[in-house]
């Protein structure tokens, strides 16, 4: 369905040149989506993919021992996007106080996500509405230390952006003004709360992604902002339990597809191309994160049936394993004080995991060892390598 531009162009002056800012128009989109039987299929599909996902929240024996590293890949891929040169280990050593292999901007980018996210998170389960104050909130944290921590943290731009390009003048696409910011936030917020009319959880994350984006009200942070927004307005709703979908690996993978979609729904009003990448992208990553589950808890239950053949030293082990399962790199004096073993007993389950093969010491120290969980960070690990 081929419709009008979906905003207005305004004509403005920055860094001396005179260019053309789109203000989008507020959301829904008018005329309607046109829902085609392909279209209304490929949600569908999405549906049932997230209803699996949850699932996973319900059968796993512990699902903060997934989330814990599952958001931190998240982290790591989603600041990816913007160019950062980060791994997971990285990120789980950072937080150990071990030098990492990375700048430190680097990974102190992706640490700031995370706080950014599990400060949205913790807001939501208090019952405050995902909206305005909130978004800035998150900001605020996202860009609270390192990198970026000069570009107005938890506050709307002011001056003028632009999105590709090396100046105004050749961007790839320029947000609406800063006098605009506030009024199309104002609008988008108001879209969230479902005015003027409701809109099904999984279109309106949808939409508002696009939205957010095009509106681009902060000067920097926006790509990772608008993509914690799908997961936080999926976990508000009640689509998820836990916030278990990240679409970042999806976008990364796919990521010349997503800018042209972004870029038909801003100059050609095509929301429904959109839709339908963004209906496959939660569909794929829905499945993703399902089979992801299934392995990790597939591969801590063959280790713990190898564990317990050791007999009198099973039970320590199995208790240290279980940790190194929520914090897959870990130091022997944090297993001491999380298991409540004593440092001898813990010391020598370690040893007993190490020769199981199913945990390794990294440092070659001989006091405040890091160990690490080999096969339980491959796994996660898929999708996030870095680039030769």
């Amino acid at each position: 369905m081929k419709r009008e531009t979906q905003g207005r162009y305004e004509t403005v002056t920055t860094g001396g040149e005179t260019v053309r800012a789109f203000v989008p128009a507020p959301l829904p989109p008018r005329p309607p989506i046109a829902w085609s039987p392909e279209l209304r299929g490929r949600f569908d599909d999405a549906l049932l993919a997230l209803g699996r996902l949850d699932s996973v929240a319900v059968l796993l024996p512990d699902v903060t021992l997934f989330l814990y590293t599952y958001v931190r890949k998240e982290a790591v891929l989603s600041s990816m996007i913007e160019g950062t040169q980060s791994s997971l280990s990285d990120l789980l050593l950072f937080e150990l106080e071990e030098q990492p292999g990375v700048p430190l901007d680097d990974v102190r980018e992706v640490s700031n996500y995370v706080a950014a996210m599990d400060h949205g998170l913790r807001r939501l389960r208090e019952g405050f509405p995902l909206s305005l104050r909130l978004i800035r909130e998150i900001h605020g944290r996202l860009l609270s230390r390192g990198r970026g921590s000069d570009r107005m943290p938890g506050e709307f731009r002011r001056s003028q952006n632009w999105i590709g390009g090396t100046r105004p003048g050749n961007a790839a696409f320029v947000p609406p003004p800063p006098e605009y910011v506030m009024d199309c936030m104002g609008a988008l917020e108001l879209f969230l709360h479902d005015r003027p009319d409701p809109t099904p959880p999984l279109i309106k994350a949808g939409l508002a992604h696009v939205q957010f984006e095009t509106i681009h009200p902060f000067l920097d942070g926006n790509g990772r902002v608008g993509r914690l927004l799908i997961a936080l307005l999926l976990c508000e709703r009640g689509v998820l339990r836990e916030p278990m979908l990240y679409l970042s690996l999806f976008f990364k993978t796919h990521r010349q597809a997503y800018y042209e979609r972004l870029n038909r729904v801003r100059f050609d009003g095509d929301w429904e191309a959109w839709l339908d990448y963004f209906a496959e992208a939660v569909t794929v990553t829905a499945g993703q994160a399902v089979g992801t589950a299934q392995r990790l808890e597939a591969m801590a239950s063959r280790d713990r049936e190898r564990i317990r053949d050791l007999g009198r030293a099973a039970d320590s082990a199995l208790r240290v394993h279980r940790e190194l399962l929520r914090r897959p790199l870990a130091r022997s004096p944090e297993l001491t004080r999380r298991t409540g073993l004593t440092a001898l007993t813990v010391n020598r389950a370690l040893e007993n995991l190490c020769t199981l093969g199913i945990a390794r010491e990294i440092t070659g120290r001989k006091r405040n060892r890091v160990f690490r969980y080999g096969e339980y960070l491959a796994i996660l690990d898929e999708g996030t390598e870095l680039p030769e």
